[in-house]
C-alpha cells in the first residue's frame, strides 16, 4: 500500500466506498466529462418527432435477443406452475379466513 500513490486532499474529504489511486476520475469528475461531451443536434419537440419514431423502434427490435422455442416453452411453464401455486395459495387463505368468520358468526 505504501507504494500507491493518494489523491491529493481537495476541499472536505468524502466517502468513496473503495480507495481511489491516482489517475481515477472520481464520480463527479466523470459526470462532467460527459456533460462536456458533444451532443448531436436534437429538434425542440420533447421525444422527437413523429417520423424518426419508427426508425428508431426498428433499430431498436434489432438489438433484441429473441427467446428460442424452447426457451419460450419453459418460460410458459414456470409461469404457470406460479401461477397455480398463487392461486392454491390465496383460496387456501380464503378457504381459512372463511372458516374463522363462520366461527365467530356462529358463536353469537
Amino acid at each position: 500500500m505504501a507504494d500507491e500513490k493518494q489523491p491529493e486532499k481537495v476541499g472536505a474529504p468524502r466517502p468513496a466506498g473503495k480507495r481511489q489511486i491516482t489517475g481515477v476520475a472520481t464520480t463527479a469528475e466523470a459526470y462532467e466529462a460527459k456533460k462536456k461531451v458533444a451532443k448531436p443536434a436534437e429538434d425542440d419537440t420533447p421525444g422527437g418527432s413523429v417520423a424518426t419514431f419508427f426508425p428508431e423502434v426498428a433499430s431498436e427490435m434489432k438489438k433484441v435477443i429473441w427467446p428460442t422455442g424452447k426457451q419460450m416453452v419453459v418460460y410458459t411453464l414456470i409461469v404457470l406452475a406460479f401461477l397455480i401455486a398463487v392461486t392454491a395459495l390465496v383460496a387456501g387463505v380464503d378457504f381459512l379466513a372463511g372458516l374463522g368468520v363462520e366461527k365467530v358468526l356462529i358463536r353469537n
